[in-house]
């Protein structure tokens, strides 16, 4: 039984933590996940949630702890594309994509790295592992109205960001 949850769950689990963390996190997340849903899995009510959110309401929980080091990774990775940006060769020698790949890169890391814990988790579990927004209120023991709420929030702000630093780039760029 505990083996078919697995192999119905583990790929999808392991893509949205390999999103979050890499690869090689996502590995021992998704195994550290299932060890503790089979040490929990007296507690199971299915008539609280269905097994898929509940799994992925204990990936995050565990990634939480992996916060402070998620955080430092979007901070370094800003830092790192702001440190290239200054110490490479002029802009006249940079491919245009390659520039404005790097200059996205930054924006969302350092994007991704303001946002606060709560905020980051519902926008991830639904861009990154694609649940709806009752299944992203099941994974986190949140109402679904605040999952909303919050997506709501997050998006707008996003686009207000990234709306922000299209016009410095285009009177950069003129």
């Amino acid at each position: 039984m505990f083996g078919r949850l697995f192999d119905q769950h583990s790929r999808a689990l392991h893509r949205y933590l390999a999103r979050r963390v890499g690869a090689n996190t996502a590995d021992d997340l998704v195994a550290e996940t299932f060890l503790v849903a089979l040490q929990r899995r007296a507690s199971y009510d299915p008539d609280r949630a269905a097994v898929g959110p509940w799994l992925y309401g204990i990936a995050t929980n565990l990634l939480r702890r992996h916060l402070r080091q998620e955080l430092r990774g979007y901070a370094a990775t800003s830092r790192l594309a702001t440190a290239e940006s200054r110490t490479g060769d002029g802009p006249e020698a940079r491919v245009p994509d390659r520039v404005d790949a790097d200059h996205r890169v930054r924006l969302l890391a350092d994007a991704l790295g303001r946002l606060n814990p709560g905020d980051r988790d519902v926008l991830l579990l639904t861009s990154w592992a694609g649940l709806d927004s009752t299944e992203v209120a099941e994974a986190l023991g949140i109402p679904v109205g605040t999952v909303r709420s919050r997506l709501h929030r997050v998006r707008k702000s996003l686009r207000a960001k990234a709306s922000v630093a299209a016009r410095k780039t285009e009177d950069r760029d003129a």
